[in-house]
């Protein structure tokens, strides 16, 4: 999937997140992997690890705390 693809499927995903916000949740998920945390997807070892992250957060794989709906 295009990276524009997964920014369009997370934030539809998440009405409370904005395009910023989901920047600093793919750049912590970034660093995590750089230092050694394990991908939670098996891809081939040519994606990006940026595009990794986003793809982590666009499967839902990933919770970002501080964006869900608490209202149900």
């Amino acid at each position: 999937m295009r990276v524009e693809e997964l920014t369009a499927k997370i934030l539809d995903n998440n009405p409370n997140m904005d395009r910023y916000q989901l920047a600093i949740a793919v750049s912590k998920r970034t660093d995590e992997l750089l230092n050694g945390a394990a991908s939670k997807l098996s891809v081939s070892k040519n994606v990006k690890v940026a595009d990794l992250a986003m793809m982590e957060i666009a499967e839902g794989l990933i919770v970002i705390k501080g964006f869900t709906d608490n209202k149900k």
